[in-house]
């Protein structure tokens, strides 16, 4: 009979390979990367450029060139658009990140070479009308307003542009003047220069059959316009700030906390076990942070510890909100937690439990096509070898207790962390 107070065993994950991609070199240029599974008669096609926030002309243009570019081409409007993008089934957005902008399309496999000559209008003659992008300015505009009413919001926005500094694209706060004057003009430069095909990475991926592969070929690999940015000499450096700093807002009844600082890149060899670090710390339900300050001292709903990879820097960030009666001893309970890691070995069932965790969250996140796509676009962007989630498996189930106190006193040392305390006064 099975019994029910006693857990079933848990074997460990031996491997996920991911699936490979075939790359094609396009005649513009451009990159193409075939993932099939045909599990579903779905497709998503994505065209990536080098066109986000980091590369900004203008604060704010990479933004609302992304978010402007299906509002209408030479041929169609931004209604003829939706409509035929509706008639289909289909979806399709364009995105701004902090170093790329993808424009992603998902449809139905047997309706993707009818919707190719929209994906290519939308690539080579949008128009940017002034009548739409006034009221998008001042939409994104009301909404930062909002946004800055929270503690959450403003906390983030000064740690990011403390740890990476006043002048880096990643750390420059939003200016409502500087981006209500974005002109149409700027953004059809803008477009001109990082939207070209050219430097393009394209990524096809689902039930893809040779005639999808040759159509998006004919199709995308025609434009030959070519990619002008200039080089890019935007650098992190973070601001020389004071260990603490403080955002008032009066009157607020809790007090939001981000504290952090710049972290090895994915390529340092010490990456994935300090995956495994974080993880232990804040990193999920039953992580040191959430037991300490969310069960033990119900000082707030949720804290995390996390990393964020990006192409340029890479930033580890502990956050969570309090009321702010707690402020002072909330974070006296971060330091304390990060110190215990320095002092003491984490317990072999501790450690077990939570590189099991990992490992089924990492095979979790590969359950379908687009998803080991994502994975995959990671390598790609990240310019990481194609064994380098092999490794995140192997590493982490390898690390030891030792390793992860050493690194702990390495990386977790409080004269090293930056601290953000957005709230109604000065703990």
């Amino acid at each position: 009979m099975l019994d029910r107070l006693v857990a079933p065993p848990v074997q460990p994950l031996a491997s996920v390979p991911l699936p490979a991609a075939d790359v094609l070199l396009l005649p513009n240029g451009s990159r193409l990367h075939v993932l099939r599974n045909a599990a579903q008669p779905v497709i998503r096609l994505q065209v990536v450029f080098k066109a986000g926030k980091w590369y900004d002309t203008t604060p704010g243009v990479s933004l609302l060139t992304a978010r402007m570019l299906l509002e209408g081409t030479r041929s169609r409007s931004a209604r003829q658009i939706a409509d035929e993008v509706a008639f289909f089934g289909a979806s399709l957005e364009c995105e701004q990140g902090f170093d790329r902008a993808t424009l992603t399309l998902y449809c139905l496999a047997r309706h993707l070479e009818k919707l190719l000559p929209l994906v290519a209008d939308v690539l080579i003659e949008p128009t940017f009308p002034e009548s739409e992008l006034t009221p998008l300015k001042m939409r994104t505009i009301q909404n930062v307003r909002i946004e800055r009413q929270k503690t959450s919001y403003l906390a983030a926005e000064r740690f990011s542009h403390n740890v990476f500094g006043a002048q880096s694209p990643y750390g420059i706060v939003f200016q409502e003047g500087r981006f209500q004057s974005v002109t149409p003009e700027a953004l059809h430069l803008f477009f001109q220069q990082a939207y070209a095909l050219s430097g393009a990475e394209i990524f096809l991926c689902g039930d893809v059959q040779p005639a999808h592969e040759q159509a998006v070929q004919a199709s995308l690999g025609a434009i030959t316009r070519k990619n002008t940015t200039s080089s890019n000499t935007a650098s992190v450096t973070p601001a020389p700030q004071p260990f603490t700093d403080y955002v008032t807002v009066p009157d607020s009844i809790q007090s939001s906390l981000r504290i952090g600082r710049l972290w090895p890149s994915p390529h340092h060899p010490d990456t994935h076990r300090l995956q495994l670090l974080v993880k232990v710390l804040g990193g999920y339900f039953g992580s040191r942070l959430m037991k300490n300050i969310r069960e033990d001292k119900g000082f707030t709903y949720g804290i995390y510890a996390s990393v964020t990879p990006r192409e340029h820097a890479t930033s580890f960030v502990i956050g969570t909100d309090v009321n702010a009666a707690s402020t002072t001893a909330a974070v006296t309970e971060v330091q304390r937690e990060l110190l215990k890691l320095q002092e003491e070995l984490i317990p072999e069932d501790e450690l077990t439990t939570v590189k099991n965790y990992m490992a089924g969250k990492f095979a979790n996140e590969l359950s379908t096509v687009f998803e080991q796509c994502d994975k995959y676009k990671s390598t790609v962007f990240l310019g990481l070898p194609a064994y380098y989630y092999a490794d995140f498996l192997a590493q982490i189930q390898t690390a030891t207790a030792p390793e992860l106190q050493q690194l702990a006193q390495q990386y977790f040392q409080l004269d090293g962390m930056l601290q953000v305390i957005a709230g109604p006064g000065q703990i």
